[in-house]
C-alpha cells in the first residue's frame, strides 16, 4: 500500500496540465509544439536529473530523499498558478521534474535493497500502479478543478495535495534497513561505466525510451484532437477520459503473474503489440472506439513499465539507485522526444500523423525486446 501511495504522490503532478492544455493554448496563445514542450519541460528535468539524484542517494540514503523531494515538489506547483506566460510555466514545470527523480529513482533502489525475490516484482507493480493512479488523479482533478475555480486555483489546491503527500510517507514509509551509503564518488563514476555496457541497463532503457514517448505524444495530443472539431470536449470531458488510466490500475498488479510465467521479453512483446492496436484504434471516428482505443494502448504501456524496470530491479546487484537513475533518464527523454517530435506531427498532419509517428516508435520497441532483451525466465521470476 505504501508503495501504491508513494507512486500516486510522485506522478499527481507529472502529466495534469494535459487536461487543461487546450485552454492554455488559448489563454497563451500558444501554438501546438510550445503546448507539447510546456508538457515536456517536466520530463525533461527528470531525464537530467535522475542519474545524478541515484548517485547522490547512494551516498546519502533513501526515506530522507523521498520525502524531502515530495515537500520540494510542492513550491513549483504553487508557482505555475503564478506563471505570466507559457514560458514561465515552462519554467516552473522544468522546476517541478527536478524533484521527481528524489522519489520515483530513489524508491525503486529501496524495494531492491528492501526486499528480495517475487517480493520485487510484486512490490514494483504496486508501485507503478500508484504511479497510473496518480497519473490519472492529476489529470482528472486539475480539469474538474478548472471547471470549479480556474486552473489557477487549481494548481494551489494539487501543491496543497503534494504537502499532504509528504507527510503521509514521511509517518508510513518505514527506515532503511539493508541501506549501505557509497560516497565515493569515484567508486560511483565507475559503476556508472559499468552500467553504462550492462546488456540489462542499456536494454532497459532504450525500451523505456520508447515506452514514454509512446504515453506522452498520445496522451498530450489526443487532447487537442478531441477539443477540436467534431468532438469539442471541456476540460471536465477531457479529465474524464482519462479514466482509462484505471485499467492500468488492475492490469499492472496482475502482471506479475505474466511475468513469472513467460519472463520479461515475452510480455513485453505482447505488450507492445496490444499498445499499438490501441493506437490504430484511435483513428476511428465514434468516440467510444477513441476510448476503447486509448484504454488497450495504455494498458499495454503499462505492463511494459511494470515488466521493464523489475527487469533492472531484478538482474542488478550493485549501484541499483544508479541503474535505476539511467532508466529513468532514458525513460523521460524519450518523453521529451514524444511531446516535441509528435508536436511537430501534429501540426503538420494532425492526429493521423501522429498516429504513425506513435506506431513507428511502439516498432522500435517492440524490435528492442525480441533482440535486446535476455529471454531468462528464471532471472526474472
Amino acid at each position: 500500500m505504501t508503495m501504491c501511495m508513494i507512486g500516486m504522490f510522485a506522478f499527481l503532478q507529472v502529466y495534469s496540465i494535459q487536461a487543461v492544455l487546450p485552454v492554455l493554448m488559448v489563454d497563451f496563445a500558444a501554438t501546438e509544439v510550445q503546448a507539447g514542450m510546456v508538457v515536456g519541460a517536466t520530463v525533461m528535468a527528470i531525464a537530467i536529473m535522475s542519474p545524478f539524484l541515484g548517485m547522490l542517494s547512494d551516498a546519502v540514503g533513501r526515506k530522507s530523499f523521498i520525502v524531502g523531494a515530495l515537500f520540494f515538489l510542492a513550491i513549483p506547483t504553487a508557482l505555475i498558478a503564478q506563471s505570466p506566460s507559457i514560458a514561465w510555466m515552462g519554467a516552473f514545470r522544468f522546476m517541478q521534474g527536478l524533484s521527481v527523480p528524489g522519489i520515483t529513482v530513489v524508491t525503486i533502489a529501496y524495494i531492491g535493497e528492501e526486499f528480495k525475490g517475487r517480493a520485487v516484482t510484486e512490490l514494483m507493480s504496486f508501485y507503478v500502479s500508484g504511479s497510473v493512479l496518480g497519473g490519472f488523479l492529476g489529470r482528472f482533478l486539475l480539469g474538474h478543478l478548472h471547471e470549479f475555480m480556474g486552473w489557477r486555483h487549481g494548481y494551489y489546491v494539487m501543491a496543497v495535495m503534494t504537502l499532504i503527500g509528504g507527510v503521509w510517507v514521511g509517518k508510513m514509509l518505514p527506515q532503511s534497513r539493508c541501506f549501505k551509503a557509497n560516497p565515493n564518488f569515484r567508486s560511483a563514476i565507475q559503476t556508472l561505466g559499468e552500467h553504462l555496457t550492462n546488456r540489462y541497463v542499456v536494454t532497459a532503457c532504450l525500451l523505456g525510451s520508447c515506452v514514454l514517448f509512446s504515453l506522452v505524444g498520445c496522451f498530450t495530443f489526443i487532447n487537442l484532437h478531441l477539443a477540436g472539431t467534431p468532438y469539442e470536449l471541456s476540460t471536465g470531458a477531457l479529465a474524464n477520459i482519462f479514466a482509462v488510466y484505471l485499467i492500468g490500475v488492475v492490469i499492472t498488479p496482475l502482471s506479475t503473474t505474466l511475468l513469472r510465467r513467460f519472463g520479461s521479453a515475452r510480455t513485453v512483446r505482447v505488450a507492445v503489440v496490444f499498445s499499438m492496436i490501441g493506437v490504430l484504434l484511435t483513428l476511428v471516428a465514434p468516440l467510444w472506439g477513441i476510448i476503447i482505443g486509448l484504454a488497450i494502448m495504455s494498458s499495454g504501456v503499462f505492463v511494459t513499465q511494470a515488466a521493464t524496470i523489475s527487469y533492472i530491479a531484478v538482474n542488478v546487484e550493485k549501484g541499483r539507485s544508479l541503474a535505476s537513475g539511467l532508466y529513468y533518464m532514458g525513460y523521460y527523454a524519450g518523453g521529451t522526444m514524444g511531446a516535441w517530435l509528435c508536436g511537430l506531427a501534429y501540426a503538420r498532419g494532425d492526429w493521423s500523423m501522429t498516429v504513425g509517428l506513435l506506431l513507428v516508435v511502439q516498432i522500435l520497441a517492440l524490435l528492442i525486446a525480441s533482440f535486446g532483451m535476455v529471454k531468462t525466465k528464471a532471472r526474472t521470476a
